[in-house]
Order: structure tokens, then sequence, then C-alpha cells
């Protein structure tokens, strides 16, 4: 695994051993910040269930200003540690080693707003459900946010009808996907 882009371009990152976490392949994570990049510059990125950090240290070698990493796992937050300190972009991350949900909970309680909320939860577990029924209800985000959820094929999102969450665009891969979602606009609810 490696930075694909930026001023940390082409620096190899370390992984968490073992099968607790899945680092998204190089060749998706470059699909997905080339539909993203023209976006990432100046931006505030939170990338919950982390794993080896590889997504918002992506995010900041691209130019966003700050990214919060949120991964449960000491082993794996070891990791994006010594990711940060490789790539020389540990003064612009925070680093919380906490579940998701709790982690959204705080960071709303301090008043934090994101461009980009991405999160890689274990597949099958339907964490990521939890995290966006959480994070509705924050003040997280705004309709200018972009939320991307990487899941496996078979994830489903009826459960944000009615909320003020929707889907807008997904990307499929082989075996995962890429679910954007953003903010219901006030006119549309």
């Amino acid at each position: 695994m490696r930075v694909i882009s930026g001023t940390a371009k082409s620096l190899k990152l370390k992984t968490v051993e073992g099968m607790d976490t899945r680092p998204t392949q190089d060749r998706i994570k470059e699909t997905l910040f080339n539909m993203i990049s023209s976006d990432v510059g100046g931006t505030s990125f939170l990338d919950l269930f982390s794993g080896s950090g590889g997504i918002g240290i992506e995010a900041l070698s691209r130019g966003a200003l700050e990214a919060v990493f949120v991964e449960k796992n000491r082993q794996a937050m070891a990791c994006i540690e010594d990711n940060l300190k490789h790539t020389h972009l540990a003064d612009k991350a925070r680093m919380m080693c906490q579940d998701a949900v709790s982690a959204v909970r705080m960071l709303d309680g301090e008043g934090k707003m994101f461009d980009f909320i991405f999160m890689d939860p274990p597949y099958g577990k339907e964490l990521e459900k939890d995290v966006l029924l959480e994070l509705e209800r924050t003040g997280l985000y705004d309709e200018n946010t972009v939320i991307i959820v990487e899941s496996d094929l078979d994830t489903g999102f009826d459960y944000l009808e009615g909320t003020k969450l929707e889907v807008y665009r997904t990307k499929k891969y082989k075996t995962n996907k890429h679910t954007f979602i953003w903010k219901v606009l006030e006119e549309e609810a």
C-alpha cells in the first residue's frame, strides 16, 4: 500500500497484520480520489474505522487541512501513527482510539464539522448503519459534506429513507463499493 498522489506521493504505508483490517486497495483508492480530488484541498476529513490510515493520509497528502482518524484497535492506531510520521503529516492529524459511534458523539459535542466523512467498517455487521443513524442526528455535516461508505456489494441503505441523509451515487468494484451520501436539502425534506 502506498500514497497515490500529493506531498507524500509514492511513500509506502505500513499495514496492520492479520485479518482485523482490510486496507483499501491502491487502485480502488486511486479511483475514489480521482472522483473527489478536485474538492479535497483545504478541507477537513474524518476517517472512521481508519485501519492503517491510508484514506485519511491520502486526503492530507492531497491538500486536506486536517484529518481525524478514528480506530478502536490499538495496534491499528499505532500503525496510523507510524504512517503519519513516515509521511510527515502528523501535524495535520488527530487520532482517536475509540469506537466510531462514541467518536461521532464526542466530535459533535466539540462543535466539529467535516467536508468529507469516510468510513470503511468491517463488512456484514451493519456498523455503517449505526454510525450513519448517529451521524444524522449531529452537526458534523452540512449540505456540502460528502459522506462515503466503503462496503461489500450486498450492503443496502434503505434505512436512510425518511432521514436527513440520502444516497446520491454508488461506485461498484469487483468485491465492494463506495456509496456517496449527502444531506437532503431542506426543500426536499
